[in-house]
């Protein structure tokens, strides 16, 4: 296992509720889905319809979900043909975070990890967090990462040194924080590199590990802000498609097979949630009439 990578054997080990946690789908209420179908080779659970579940990613299957750095060539080129899917070099984050920051530099730490940001389209998440690089896969420290979330964190560690503060800030940072994904096992990806992200932060100020009630907490509150989307129908991926059996009667002396067809419907819009009232919104509230 690469450092990188996180494992969710362990994970689910050291943090038996929060895998799970990272799983759902908070528009549906049930779990995010594979929306690619770079794994159906494993079978019934592992198509693009099908949802992801904490036994499809540990035990045998544990590592089945890798970084794209990790992934084999084969799986990167099928990925960007088909998804468009390409990661953005460090580099190129900081210099696009570094021009929206100026706006901000003369926020207090409230006004500065209250201000929302959005990562589109985020993959494995690097505009929010710099965990590692995605063009090379070399982890990165924490003081050189640039992420905005990192960006949020960085300062809250600097100005604050009271614990239950210092806690409310950062539970703030990443409530101001959103980002939206196609494809699940890049979502949970995202996930999984903000919560270690905070794990990251926290034991740099406090020189030990958060304990399991505060990593539940992060891991609710990025549940809800990191979520599956078609971001061009504002709906969750793929649930405009329904497949119908249909009767089929190839020839006069053949008797009618069923075969599958795909039938169209409206899709399920994404709702998220506006904590300021703590109630989820239509995502596309405002750009249609909801």
């Amino acid at each position: 296992m690469s450092k990188i990578d996180v494992n969710e054997d362990k994970l689910l080990r050291d943090y038996p509720e929060i895998l799970q946690l990272l799983l759902i789908d908070r528009t549906t209420n049930k779990n995010i889905i594979w929306a690619t179908n770079s794994y159906e080779e494993h079978g019934y659970g592992f198509f693009e319809q099908d949802q992801i579940t904490v036994n499809k990613i540990t035990g045998i299957f544990s590592g089945l979900i890798k970084p794209r750095i990790e992934k084999s060539a084969d799986m990167q080129r099928n990925r960007t043909k088909s998804k468009a899917e390409v990661f953005t070099p460090t580099w190129v984050v900081k210099k696009q975070n570094d021009l929206i920051e100026k706006q901000y530099k003369n926020d207090n730490v409230l006004e500065y990890v209250s201000r929302i940001w959005l990562e589109v389209s985020c993959g494995e998440a690097p505009y929010m967090t710099t965990r590692y690089d995605m063009e090379t896969g070399k982890f990165i420290p924490i003081n050189n990462r640039v992420g905005f979330i990192d960006r949020k964190l960085k300062r809250v560690n600097k100005e604050i040194d009271c614990f239950n503060d210092w806690i409310s800030l950062v539970i703030k940072s990443f409530k101001s924080s959103y980002g939206f994904e196609w494809s699940g096992d890049s979502l949970l990806l995202a996930r999984e590199n903000l919560l270690y992200t905070f794990r990251d932060f926290y034991y740099s100020k406090w020189e030990e590990e958060p304990n399991i009630a505060t990593m539940q907490k992060i891991a609710e509150v990025i549940s809800f802000n990191v979520f599956q989307m078609d971001g061009l129908k504002f709906i969750v991926p793929l649930s405009d498609q329904v497949k119908r059996e249909k009767n089929v009667q190839l020839s006069l002396f053949e008797d009618d097979i069923k075969l599958d067809h795909i039938g169209f419907t409206e899709g399920i819009r994404v709702k998220i949630m506006d904590w300021s009232n703590e109630k989820m919104e239509y995502f596309d509230k405002g750009i249609k009439n909801g």
